[in-house]
């Protein structure tokens, strides 16, 4: 019985210790700003973009867990604003906002644009 009990208080440290422990952000100083950069578990970039008086600000950028990217776009000190863009495996969709309100939306398919909202 004891053999058992020590067998399986090994198999679940070995199980404990051999889980991925996850990778935290990483934020450097650049000028007024705070560059961040998030990770997917396996590694990969997640998002990277800027942080201005704790808000998020300017260009952002985010991949999926392959590192393709699959949206850009900009803030204001917190808000939305100009044109985003969302890639799909067989569409592109630019989304227009203003104060992080969706003004229009067109999707790109096979290079012609079909307008969805204005």
């Amino acid at each position: 019985m004891k053999k058992i009990m020590i067998f399986a208080v090994m198999l679940v440290s070995a199980g404990v210790f051999a889980q991925k422990a996850e990778i935290k952000p990483k934020f450097e100083k650049e000028g007024n700003l705070i560059k961040a950069t998030y990770y997917h578990d396996n590694g990969e970039i997640a998002q990277t973009g800027f942080f201005k008086d704790g808000k998020v600000h300017g260009e952002w950028q985010s991949y999926n867990i392959e590192g393709k990217k699959v949206a850009t776009g900009k803030y204001d000190e917190g808000q939305k604003v100009g044109k985003w863009f969302f890639w799909s495996d067989k569409t592109l969709n630019e989304v227009t906002f203003e104060d992080s309100r969706i003004v229009n939306v067109v999707a790109w398919n096979d290079a012609r644009p079909l307008v969805l909202k204005k």
